[in-house]
Order: structure tokens, then C-alpha cells, then sequence
């Protein structure tokens, strides 16, 4: 340990001389109360360093030690279903601890509950060979999570004594590996990994499954991969966090981690409240069972919120190292950032763009860069996946600031939200114009493979019809709609079909806020089909007036067949047969006449 001495304090930034013997990245508890911190600059023995804590109070000339590591998180059994702050201090536990819901400055918390006796299943035997990232065995902590318990990094040898199946704590020693120098390695249910550092795999691979979020105007116009990365620019009230909680919800991965960073504290107190209640379409348990929160909301320490994106991607990595598919929110990097420029600030650095500092992009980028598609080290396991979901908040939905660009540098998947979208109750409010996915065309194939449907055809007609819509109402909005021929009048009714009735989901509607990919293919079909017949039926003779008046009854069930539940997908699927029908009963009838 290294120990000097407050020299200066400016906010959540704290000099500290005396430090030689300290290093970058070191945790250090600064003053009496001992409060956490991390140096992240050293001039000589003076040492920088930002406490996640409130600082106020502190006096020049109080003690700062060194601990001598990096900022690490705490690994194992009792991860799931809990929440953490910004530093993996369980919220829980420190409330009732402390015996307040505000956070008390320097109290240390221990991290994962060592009383809790945990079932143990052995799945190696003495004598075997391991190394790191091999499973020891598994404990099933929640009923859709079985904890895989791995051989920490840096350790290999030979399996020396396996503990048998039963109840343990995640300080039991239940296994021992001889090393090849001799020394005896004792390992329990826990380990640790620094934050900041990536966890190793055994070679990255190419992201080609989709993520099905059940979000229609996702899936079907802008798909993320598993290992992907998107993100979800938009100003206030777009519905940015509307979208990653459904995204939580309903996405097809074993395990989601939502960090809350900088936001509003009443939207992590939402999904504390509602994902307990709900149930998870995959499994039928519920959402929290595959959950873990950060938190780390515009109340709590500005500092922290640094450290809560990289806690929550450690998180992220330590399951995907287990064979699992991940998705981790962070709602929003802007909050982040802000951060960042905080302390850049306080550092006298020099800055960049608004204020931000120069490194903005490439902490941006190491960030993403740690989701993917990976074969893990451990032996026999299943590819895991992370795939990141970040909101951006940029000022008024002003695109153009920093933190949106260089977001969109490295991230594949642009979900630009718009704000008149929102304000005419569209949800979500992805615009379809702006948006972008560059796993689109891996994405399709195998869909279309996986389905045996034509679905990179859908995909670009519906497109196409969305897009001529957009240039057919400028000329609408000049000399009205009068103006436009009968096929472009009968684009402009299958267009806003598509906005309305395929589109637009209620997101607290029990059957619309959810769709499975099945059921996105035969309500997408319907519409399309429906547009086809009708071009068909008007070129046989039909007038447009006939059309529309001949089909109302059909067109408000394509509407209403969104609200239909899934297990009676075979009336939605009905609906193109009666389409057919329809359009050949107006034939008829305009021959009589």
C-alpha cells in the first residue's frame, strides 16, 4: 500500500501528493470516511484521482492509500436479479445496511452475499487438465440462469481434489488445480476481473444471427446481430427509453444487464416495478430472473458514472465467457460523457469538440468494441455473444454533436428517433428514412433460409413504398391529394397501412407490445399482398373508388390482426386468401354493373 495526503479538492476531483509509489488506475479511499476513488493521472508522486463519492467535507491534508488495484468487479453466484450502483455496490444490501435509501459515504458493502448456500453440480473429475475459462461446474441460480463456474485467468493444471454436489458458499473452497510450478491454486465460486480490461476469448467471429426484439420497425427494417452494436439517438421524449426497456423485455438473449447511467431515477424505479411482474416470452419466468441492474441515475455521484458503463460490460463479458447471448443497455452514453468531460475539465485538459475531451471517440470506440461474437476459452462451451443498445441524448436531437458522431463511427445500427413521430403517438419512433442497419443484407438470407419466404423482397418493396410516400406528400402538401394518379393514391393507402398498421406498436397493449418474428412475416405479407392485388385488380378495370370502397372490411381487419394473439397466427394468415377474394367479388360486381 501506498499512503500521501490531500493536497487539493475540486469537486469529484482530488489531489493527493505523496503517491511515488501509486499507479494509474489504482483504486485508493481518500480521507477519514475513506471514500473509493480511482487515479487516473500521476505528475510525479502527486496523484489525480476521481472519488465516486461526494466529496464535500473533505480537508486538505486527510490521508489517501493506495490499494494497490485496479478498479475490479466481484464475479460469481448472485449477480442476477439484483441492483448495483456504479461501483457493483449492491443497492439492496447498502439500504439495509445503512438503514437509509440515500447512499451513506464509506461504507463498504460486501458485494455478493457470502450466507447464501449455493448448489453445487460438479462436471469435472481429479486428474483432468484445465485452464482458464474451463467449467468446474454449475450452480442454477436462478430457474432460466445456470451459473457456470470457470477457472480464473492465468491459472492451468491438473484437477487435485473436486468438491462433491451439494450447498456452499461462494468463499468455499470446492476445487483445487495443481500447477505446473508446483503451486496448488484453491478456487471458490468467485473471481475478479478490472474493469477496464477486456476478458480474453478464444477468437472473435462474425456477427449473422439476428437479435428478434419483437419491435416490428426494428426487426424488419434495421435488425442488430447477437454481438452487435446499435444505438438510439433522439431528443427528450422520443422514447428512447421506452424502446430499451422493451428491447430488455422481449429480446430473444439469456441475459440482459440495464445500466441506468445519468438518467432520470424514476426509469429505473420503472423497471424495478414492472419487470418482476412481467413474464418472459422465451422461458414463461420472470424478466428479473435474467436481469441485472445498474444504476447509476442524474441523483447519484457524476464520477461513477464512468465506472458503471465498464462495470456493466465486465458484467456483460463474464456470462458471454459462459456460453451466453448478452444484451447490455446503457441509458445513455451521453450522461456518460458528460462525465468525461467533467473531469477533463477539472484535469485543465485540453478540450475538443463542445467541451468534450479528445479522447471522446476512442473511449467510444473501446467500449463497443468489447461486444461481439466470440468463441469463449473454455472448453466445449457455446459461442457467447454481447450485443450493445445505447441511447444517445444529444441536445434537441441535434445529430450532429460529438458524442452522436462518434458513435455512429463504430456502431453498425442507427435508430434515429423523431420527435414528430412521438408527438403523433407513433411508437416506436424510429424514423424509417434516417435509420440504418449494416447487417441487414447477412441478416435476410438467413431468414429467408430459416422461414422459406422471399423476405430481402419484402423487406425492399415495403421500403420502396415508405420512400415514394415521402416524395409523393411534398406534392401533396402543394396541390392536395387530387392531384396524384389512381397508383400513386393506391401507394399513398398501402403506405400509411404500413405506418399505422404494421409500424406503430403499443408498447402497453399486452398483445401489440410483442411480436414474434412469425407473426411479423404473415402481417407484413397481408399488407403487401393487399397492395399487390389492388394495383392487379385496377389494372383489370377496377376503379380506385371501388377499390377502397369494396375493401373497408378487410382493411380494418389487416389493421385489427396486429392485436390478434399469437397462438391464432392462422387467422392472420387467413387474411390473404380473403384479400383474394375481396378484390375478385369488386371484379364481378363492377362487371355487372
Amino acid at each position: 500500500m501506498n499512503q500521501g495526503q490531500v493536497i487539493k479538492v475540486s469537486g469529484p476531483l482530488i489531489e493527493a501528493s505523496g503517491m511515488s509509489d501509486a499507479h494509474v488506475r489504482d483504486m485508493v479511499k481518500v480521507g477519514d470516511l475513506q471514500l473509493i476513488g480511482e487515479i487516473i493521472q500521476m505528475r510525479d508522486d502527486r496523484a489525480s484521482i476521481q472519488v465516486y463519492e461526494e466529496t464535500s467535507g473533505i480537508a486538505i491534508g486527510e490521508p489517501v492509500i493506495s490499494t494497490g488495484e485496479p478498479l475490479s468487479v466481484e464475479l460469481g453466484p448472485g449477480l442476477m436479479s439484483q441492483m448495483f450502483d456504479g461501483i457493483q455496490r449492491p443497492l439492496a444490501k447498502y439500504e439495509e445496511i445503512t438503514g437509509t435509501e440515500y447512499l451513506t459515504r464509506g461504507v463498504e458493502v460486501p458485494i455478493l452475499d457470502d450466507s447464501i448456500q449455493w448448489q453445487f453440480y460438479p462436471q469435472v473429475e481429479v486428474g483432468q487438465s484445465v485452464s482458464q475459462g474451463d467449467v468446474m461446474g454449475y450452480v442454477p441460480e436462478t430457474p432460466v440462469v445456470d451459473h457456470k463456474i470457470m477457472v480464473p485467468h492465468r491459472i492451468a493444471g491438473e484437477i487435485s481434489w473436486i468438491a462433491e454436489e451439494g450447498k456452499y458458499t461462494i468463499n468455499d473452497v470446492i476445487y483445487k488445480v495443481e500447477q505446473e510450478d508446483g503451486t496448488v491454486f484453491e478456487g471458490t465460486m468467485v473471481q475478479k476481473w478490472p474493469v477496464r480490461e477486456g476478458r480474453p476469448y478464444q477468437r472473435k467471429l462474425t456477427p449473422e444471427k439476428p437479435l428478434i426484439t419483437g419491435q416490428r420497425v426494428i426487426d424488419t427494417f434495421f435488425p442488430v446481430t447477437k454481438g452487435g452494436a446499435a444505438a438510439i439517438p433522439g431528443p427528450f421524449g422520443a422514447g428512447k427509453t421506452v424502446i430499451q426497456h422493451q428491447i430488455a423485455k422481449y429480446s430473444d438473449v439469456d441475459i440482459v444487464v440495464y445500466v441506468g447511467c445519468g438518467e432520470r431515477g424514476n426509469e429505473m424505479t420503472e423497471v424495478l416495478n414492472e419487470f418482476p411482474q412481467l413474464e418472459d416470452p422465451n422461458t414463461g419466468e420472470s424478466l428479473m430472473a435474467r436481469t441485472i441492474l445498474i444504476a447509476n441515475t442524474s441523483n447519484m455521484p457524476v464520477a461513477a458514472r464512468e465506472a458503471s458503463i465498464y462495470t456493466g460490460i465486465s458484467i456483460a463479458e463474464y456470462f458471454r465467457d459462459m456460453g451466453y447471448s448478452v444484451a447490455i443497455m446503457a441509458d445513455s452514453t451521453s450522461r456518460w460523457a458528460e462525465a468525461l468531460r467533467e473531469m477533463s475539465g477539472r484535469l485543465e485538459e485540453m478540450p475538443g469538440d463542445e467541451g468534450y475531451p479528445a479522447y471522446l471517440g476512442s473511449r467510444l470506440a473501446e467500449y463497443y468494441e468489447r461486444s461481439g461474437l466470440v468463441q469463449p476459452l473454455g472448453e466445449g462451451l457455446d459461442v457467447g455473444s454481447v450485443t450493445a443498445i445505447s441511447a444517445v441524448s444529444p441536445p434537441g436531437g441535434d445529430t450532429s454533436e460529438p458524442v452522436t458522431q462518434n458513435t455512429l463511427r463504430v456502431v453498425k445500427v442507427f435508430w434515429g428517433l423523431d420527435a414528430s413521430l412521438s408527438q403523433r403517438r407513433h411508437f416506436p419512433a424510429v424514423n424509417w428514412l434516417e435509420s440504418y442497419s449494416l447487417y441487414l443484407d447477412d441478416i435476410e438470407g438467413q431468414i429467408s433460409q430459416q422461414f422459406d419466404i422471399d423476405w430481402t423482397t419484402h423487406v425492399t418493396k415495403a421500403m420502396n413504398i415508405l420512400q415514394k410516400e415521402s416524395e409523393l406528400e411534398e406534392i401533396v402538401q402543394l396541390v392536395g391529394i387530387e392531384s396524384l394518379s389512381e397508383r400513386d393514391r393506391i401507394t399513398m393507402s398501402t403506405a400509411r397501412m404500413l405506418r399505422e398498421d404494421y409500424l406503430q406498436q403499443n408498447a402497453y397493449d399486452e398483445v401489440d407490445t410483442y411480436t414474434s418474428f412469425k407473426k411479423q412475416i404473415a402481417l407484413l405479407t397481408n399488407i403487401l399482398h393487399f397492395d399487390e392485388q389492388a394495383r392487379d385488380t385496377f389494372e383489370l378495370g377496377a376503379t380506385l373508388s371501388d377499390i377502397m370502397s369494396g375493401t373497408t372490411e378487410i382493411r380494418d381487419r389487416i389493421a385489427r390482426s396486429k392485436f390478434i394473439e399469437e397462438e391464432n397466427i392462422g387467422e392472420i394468415n387467413a387474411l390473404k386468401r380473403e384479400i383474394d377474394l375481396t378484390m375478385r367479388n369488386i371484379l364481378q360486381s363492377g362487371g355487372e354493373g
